[in-house]
């Protein structure tokens, strides 16, 4: 167990456990290795599905986290991976363990922002399961979604010479995650910065799933692979790469970097770029386009009022390479954060 990462683990517990006769039996159109599950559900339309958990202590604290913020991350975390396919967000199932010392109040504001969450981007909350837990909450999400058969969205089909794209800032829930806990720590305060940090500390308790985004991406036609940014650019990136089995150049000078972000990285000593590539929980897009459309979705996205920014360009070279401000090029691992690092 320690000598495996989160992504290894997976391909450790779950490699040729079943064969493919008996999934596609079973409609499985993509199983484990994208954003989501893809099955067949109907002649027009495919079942999206994902689950995620947040661990109290490993995901969130009560320092970094309100108890409404917890609730609407949850499944906000889900819906991202549902607009990495393209696909519409449906149902969704709840699974909580308390621990003794959790209060009825302390629930009641979890559900809150959950259930904000879920009427804000049209979720139906169904079900779920409830239990005893020793010492620490744990909220589990599991979420069903809907897209037009075989237009779901993948990692595995950007092609050489396609260009990559973001659709959005990155980096800023890493550096709001810093300054709750360096406030907790060191009682780092916004006035004793003098700087207005509620935009990174926003980007980290009430991530924006990017649903229109997604849905944008898969009825322009264009977008050839996408992935959401959980884990940090450049794990993402490597997911990429590895799927549709090209190489990805980054380069530097062509990140944006948000105000506030290249503000608090002054004040505190941090490279931005350190967070944009490895610190993750952003939740915006990540994808490849043609060059010959890049116009047409930069249009589209302006049209919506939807940040899109060109980061680089697919290439031949297996791996994730970045080409610094004095043309430079070098090749960056696949960090970010990981569960078993």
């Amino acid at each position: 167990m320690s000598k495996l990462d989160e992504f290894a683990l997976i391909q450790f517990l779950n490699h040729k456990k079943q064969s493919e006769e008996l999934q596609q039996k079973l409609g499985v159109i993509k199983g484990i290795g994208d954003d989501a599950a893809v099955v067949q559900h109907s002649p027009g339309s495919q079942l999206v599905m994902t689950c995620d958990t947040m661990v109290e202590t490993i995901h969130f604290n009560p320092y970094t986290m309100l108890d409404e913020d917890v609730g609407y991350k949850a499944l906000a975390s889900n819906l991202s991976d549902i607009a990495a396919m393209g696909a519409v967000p449906k149902h969704a199932l709840i699974s909580l363990s308390i621990p003794k010392h959790y209060s009825s109040s302390r629930l009641k504001k979890i559900y809150k922002g959950l259930y904000e969450c879920a009427n804000e981007f049209e979720v139906a909350i169904i079900g779920g399961d409830t239990s005893k837990s020793p010492k620490h909450l744990n909220i589990s999400v599991t979420l069903t979604g809907e897209v037009e058969t075989n237009q779901a969205l993948l990692r595995s089909n950007a092609k050489v010479n396609d260009l990559l794209f973001v659709t959005g800032f990155l980096g800023c829930s890493a550096a709001g995650l810093h300054y709750l806990l360096e406030k907790q720590e060191r009682h780092l305060t916004s006035a004793k910065l003098s700087l207005d940090i509620q935009p990174l500390v926003q980007a980290h308790r009430r991530p924006i799933p990017q649903m229109k985004a997604g849905r944008l991406l898969l009825e322009s036609k264009r977008c050839h692979s996408l992935n959401d940014i959980s884990d940090g650019l450049a794990s993402e990136a490597h997911e990429i790469s590895e799927a549709s089995k090209v190489g990805i150049l980054i380069n530097e000078d062509m990140i944006p970097i948000h105000p506030t972000l290249r503000a608090y990285c002054d004040l505190v000593g941090k490279s931005p770029l350190d967070w944009i590539l490895y610190g993750g929980e952003d939740y915006h897009l990540l994808g490849t386009v043609s060059r010959s459309n890049v116009e047409y979705l930069q249009s589209r996205f302006q049209r919506q009022g939807i940040p899109f920014f060109i980061l680089g360009e697919v290439i031949d070279q297996k791996g994730v390479h970045i080409k610094d401000q004095y043309g430079n090029i070098k090749k960056i691992q696949k960090e970010g954060y990981n569960h078993f690092n």
